[in-house]
C-alpha cells in the first residue's frame, strides 16, 4: 500500500514538473472538474483560460521566458476574478521549486476576508493540496528545508512601509506577484514593485485585477501611458459565462447603460469621475475632531432614517449649525415604536424641522408623527424623486449627499463614531448618461458586503429642508417659522 501511495506521488510530481510553462494545461488537469465542489463546472471560463494561455505562450518561448509578464485585468463583477488569481498562484507554487509568490489588495479589510480565503479555498481544492500548509497570511510548501524560500504571503500594503515589495527578488526560479483591486493600490507600492523586476533568467509575472473604480493612478496608466508594456483586458460580465444576468439587466435599468455605475460594475470601463468614493476619508477624519462653535442660535434639524430590512437600524440625529450629533440607533421596533422614540426626542431637542425617510416602513412613522400632530413641522423625504439641482445630481438622494460632502468639506463637527465614518466613505458614485453624481444604491452596497449607510443617510437628510429658527411658544409641536423642502 505504502508503494503505491509512493507511485502516484511520483506520478503528481512528474505531472506538476510537466506543467512548469503551461499553466492552462495545469488547472484542467490539477483540479477536479465535474466532480464533488467542482461538479457545476467543466474547467476554467473562456476568459480564464486565455490569460492561462498568455502565460504559457510567453513562458514557452525563449525569446520571452525570462522577460517581465505584466498583465492588467479591468472587469466588471462576477466574472471569476478571484478564481483566476488563486489558479495562477497554484499553479506558480507547485510547478516551481522556492516560488515566491506576494499577494496584495487595495485594502487590508479585502485581502483578509476576500482575497487570501478564496486562494485557500482553491489550494484546497487541488488535488495536490497535501503539498502545502495554508494559513490566514501565508502558504507554504511541506517540502523540507524549503518552508522559508518556496511560499506565498498576502501583505497589506503601505506607502511608507514598501519593504515587502522592495525585497520582492527570487534570483534564478520563478516570482509572482498579484495585486487584487488594484485600482486603490498607491502609486509608491507599484513603482516599488517595478524595482524588483530586473532579476535575470529569473520567470517574472505581475498582474494586475480590479473593478476599474478610478480614472487615474498606476493601474488605470496600463490601459493609457504603459499599454505597450502590458498585456491588458478589459471584461464585461455580460460576455462571462455563469454571471448574474438577471441583476446586470437591473443594474442597467436602474442606472444607465452608459452611468459610471455600469461602465464599472458591468463592462470593466474606467469612470469618467476621478474616484468612485464619494466621501474621501481624510475629509471624514477631520470632521471627527473638528469643534464646532456659534451654532446655538441656528436652526436645529432632527432627521429619522428608518430600517429596512433586519440588519438594518433606524437612526435618530441633530444637525445644527456646523454640529450634528447622533441621539439614538434603534433595532427591532416597529413603526409605533419608532414614532414614540422620536417624540421623545422632539420633546427634548425642539427642533425646528423633522425629517423622515418616507420610503418603505418609514412612511408608516410619518403617519403616527402627522397624526400626534407634528404635521406642520414634518418632511416626508423621498430619496428617488427628483433633485433640485437635476443638472448636477440624478436624484434627491445624490443631492443631499452632495451638500453633506460640502458641509463636511467647509468644516464640521460629527460624532467621533467608526460606524458614521464608515457610512459616510462607503457609497461609491458615478455619472449618468446626462453627467449628473449618481450615488450608490444601499442594495448594491450590501452586494459589496457593506452595511446600509443608515448613520450617514440620517445625518445627510437634514440638509433637504432650509429652515427659519422656529419662533418660541407654549409646549406642544413646535411651531415653525417656515420650511422648505
Amino acid at each position: 500500500m505504502a508503494a503505491k501511495t509512493l507511485d502516484v506521488e511520483r506520478y503528481l510530481q512528474e505531472k506538476a514538473r510537466s506543467f512548469h510553462l503551461d499553466p492552462l494545461g495545469y488547472v484542467k488537469y490539477f483540479f477536479e472538474w465535474g466532480k464533488g465542489p467542482l461538479s457545476d463546472s467543466k474547467g476554467p471560463r473562456s476568459w480564464q483560460a486565455e490569460i492561462l494561455g498568455q502565460i504559457r505562450d510567453h513562458l514557452q518561448n525563449p525569446a520571452t521566458r525570462f522577460n517581465p509578464l505584466l498583465i492588467a485585468v479591468s472587469s466588471g463583477h462576477g466574472i471569476g476574478k478571484s478564481a483566476e488569481i488563486s489558479f495562477i498562484a497554484q499553479w506558480a507554487m507547485s510547478t516551481c521549486v522556492d516560488c515566491k509568490v506576494i499577494v496584495t489588495a487595495n485594502t487590508g479589510t479585502q485581502l483578509a476576508t476576500k482575497t487570501a480565503p478564496e486562494i485557500g479555498k482553491w489550494f484546497n481544492l487541488a488535488i495536490n493540496r497535501h503539498w502545502f500548509e495554508v494559513k490566514a497570511t501565508s502558504i507554504t510548501c511541506l517540502a523540507p528545508d524549503h518552508e522559508r524560500l518556496w511560499r506565498l504571503d498576502t501583505i497589506p500594503w503601505s506607502e511608507n512601509n514598501t519593504e515587502a515589495f522592495a525585497g520582492a527578488h527570487n534570483k534564478g526560479k520563478r516570482i509572482l506577484v498579484i495585486m487584487d483591486e488594484a485600482s486603490g493600490i498607491a502609486d509608491k507600492v507599484w513603482e516599488v514593485t517595478e524595482g524588483a523586476m530586473t532579476d535575470e533568467n529569473t520567470e517574472i509575472i505581475w498582474l494586475a485585477f480590479g473593478n476599474p473604480t478610478q480614472n487615474t493612478g498606476r493601474f488605470k496608466q496600463c490601459f493609457g501611458d504603459f499599454k505597450h508594456r502590458w498585456k491588458t483586458f478589459q471584461i464585461d460580465s455580460r460576455n462571462v459565462e455563469g454571471t448574474n444576468k438577471a441583476q446586470i439587466e437591473k443594474w442597467i435599468e436602474d442606472y444607465g447603460e452608459d452611468s459610471d455605475f455600469v461602465r464599472v460594475r458591468v463592462r470593466g470601463e474606467f469612470p469618467r469621475a476621478g474616484s468612485s468614493q464619494f466621501i474621501d476619508g481624510d475629509i471624514v477624519a477631520a470632521a471627527r475632531k473638528y469643534k464646532a462653535e456659534s451654532y446655538s442660535g441656528l436652526p436645529k434639524i432632527l432627521s429619522v432614517d428608518v430600517a429596512r430590512f433586519g440588519d438594518d437600524q433606524t437612526v435618530i440625529g441633530t444637525r445644527q449649525g456646523r454640529k450634528a450629533v447622533i441621539l439614538s440607533k434603534l433595532r427591532g421596533l416597529d413603526t409605533v415604536q419608532v414614532a414614540e422614540r422620536t417624540i421623545e426626542f422632539i420633546r427634548t431637542e425642539v427642533p425646528d424641522a423633522i425629517v423622515v425617510d418616507g420610503d418603505g416602513l418609514g412612511a408608516g412613522v410619518v403617519d403616527q408623527l402627522k397624526f400626534r400632530g407634528y404635521r406642520d413641522s414634518l418632511f416626508e423625504f423621498h430619496g428617488g424623486s427628483v433633485p433640485r439641482d437635476g443638472h448636477s445630481y440624478f436624484n434627491r438622494r445624490a443631492e443631499v449627499w452632495g451638500l453633506m460632502r460640502d458641509w463636511l468639506k467647509a468644516g464640521a463637527e460629527i460624532p467621533d463614531d467608526p460606524e458614521l465614518a464608515t457610512d459616510l466613505t462607503g457609497p461609491q458614485y458615478g455619472f449618468s448618461p446626462k453627467q449628473q453624481i449618481q450615488l450608490e444604491r444601499k442594495e448594491d452596497m450590501k452586494k459589496r458586503q457593506l452595511s446600509s449607510p443608515d448613520c450617514g443617510d440620517m445625518l445627510a437628510m437634514t440638509f433637504a429642508v432650509d429652515v427659519r429658527p422656529k419662533a418660541k411658544g407654549p409646549s406642544g409641536p413646535p411651531q415653525t417659522g417656515g420650511i422648505w423642502s
